[in-house]
């Protein structure tokens, strides 16, 4: 197979510096992503007040519920991408992109029509608080609707990505995170249209990202051709993307169902704990993304050196992403030790009082057990490349336990700190079980090599 300017092969040179290289542009394109997350957040909590900050945070696990599965299963999309990649298998790359763009369609549809429909039930079963129900109605079922571009945005990224190409992707969202503020400013402070506009905002600006990723994977991609006997449905392919992809969507929506339990555990503790929770979790998912962008690396760096038979290079790459994560963790937790009280009045002013010092609560806590969150990316994503997603819904089923009981304490015991602790133990457990699949799927397939 023709070597080309505009991949990357993840299966020679040193890892450290390939994973470093490849891994950066996914850095920065999270750090984006949340910028404008988070400037969503700060446009809401100061024009909207803590009402409508409130009203959007509560949506958070349903949100997170159905962009985890989209998350998962069209990172798993790219899997078979990779491998066939890595083994220079060049007619199975373009089957396997084209019968991952037919299921894509098909969840795009599923799941719009299903969740749009079930958002009302959803908020409350998770006892969404009386006073922010109608404006969280409002903003989730917009976000629904944004279902597919949200497909659109995750699987074109993660084609690009099996290629070895993640700067491109980190451009585009460059693009639609700095469209998105714009937008959030315009729709919320001057056309004065609420939460609609913040989810309205998020929606166009995913689907800009989204369009822009297919337009240079198709045209741009040099291994890529379009040919129409590509288009045809292929059961062997169709059913090997199912068997890495949906369980990957599984299990990230398994964890997300954690998210959900502990967000009605949250919801049951009011609406100061529920604002005070969505300002932290905000500031605190901007710290941990690019952990996950190191973990998405890996999961390329792993799928490319398994479709080449090089379990050796595998081993060293997770000692080098463990690195990784474990320098950027101590940088994370002194830059929050010495600025969320900056970071949470940026987000809710200066007179929130008790809102503010629970926000402050929340991330000098998780701060300090940032590293649980990335040696569980590392040892996840791996498990995820080497193609056994099967297994890894296990692990999202030890995050949904950690955060059961987070929130099982916080309502019975130990109030709003039980709630502090959820995300860390629901890491703890995941990584414990990822660890010891890793190191045992790793073993067998050296016995057999």
């Amino acid at each position: 197979m023709k070597k080309n300017k505009r991949t990357m092969d993840l299966t020679a040179g040193n890892p450290l510096v390939q994973i470093f290289l490849f891994s950066l542009p996914l850095v920065f394109g999270t750090l984006f992503q949340q910028l404008y997350s988070f400037a969503d957040t700060v446009i809401v909590g100061r024009f909207l007040g803590v009402s409508a900050l409130g009203a959007v945070g509560s949506t958070y696990s349903l949100h997170f519920l159905t962009l985890g599965f989209v998350q998962g299963a069209c990172i798993g999309f790219g899997i078979p991408i990779a491998q066939s990649f890595g083994a220079k298998n060049r007619d199975d790359i373009h089957r396997y992109l084209w019968n991952g763009m037919w299921l894509c369609l098909m969840m795009a549809l599923l799941l719009t029509v299903v969740m749009f429909f079930a958002a009302a039930p959803l908020l409350q079963l998770v006892h969404t608080p009386d006073d922010l129900f109608p404006m969280a109605l409002t903003y989730i079922r917009i976000i629904f609707l944004g279902i597919p571009t949200s497909i659109l945005y995750n699987y074109s990224a993660s084609a690009l990505r099996a290629f070895g190409d993640s700067r491109h992707p980190f451009y585009f969202l460059l693009i639609s995170s700095l469209l998105n503020i714009l937008l959030d400013y315009l729709l919320i402070v001057h056309f004065h249209m609420g939460v609609d506009g913040a989810a309205w905002a998020t929606v166009l600006s995913q689907l800009i990202s989204g369009l822009l990723n297919t337009w240079w994977l198709l045209s741009k991609i040099e291994l890529i051709e379009i040919r129409r006997t590509d288009f045809a449905l292929s059961r062997f392919h169709i059913r090997q993307l199912c068997v890495i992809g949906l369980p990957m969507g599984f299990e990230y929506s398994v964890s997300a169902i954690g998210a959900v339990i502990m967000q009605n555990a949250i919801n049951l503790l009011g609406s100061v704990a529920v604002a005070a929770q969505t300002a932290g979790e905000k500031i605190r998912q901007m710290f941990t993304l690019p952990m996950e962008s190191v973990g998405m690396a890996m999961a390329t760096y792993a799928g490319q050196n398994y479709g080449a038979g090089r379990i050796d290079r595998i081993k060293s790459g997770i000692k080098n992403g463990l690195l990784i994560q474990g320098i950027y963790c101590i940088f994370a937790w002194i830059v929050i030790f010495f600025c969320k009280g900056w970071f949470v009045e940026l987000v809710l002013g200066s007179k929130s009082g008790e809102v503010s010092a629970l926000a402050i609560q929340y991330l000098a806590i998780i701060s300090t057990l940032f590293i649980f969150h990335g040696a569980l990316m590392i040892f996840r994503n791996v498990l995820q490349g080497l193609g056994y997603s099967i297994q890894a819904i296990l692990s999202g089923i030890g995050e949904l336990i950690g955060r059961s009981i987070g929130g099982w304490l916080a309502v019975s015991f130990f109030g709003y700190t039980a709630i502090c602790y959820s995300n860390p133990l629901a890491w703890a457990l995941a990584l414990f079980y990822c660890v010891w699949m890793v190191t045992r799927i790793l073993k067998k397939i050296q016995t057999k090599q």
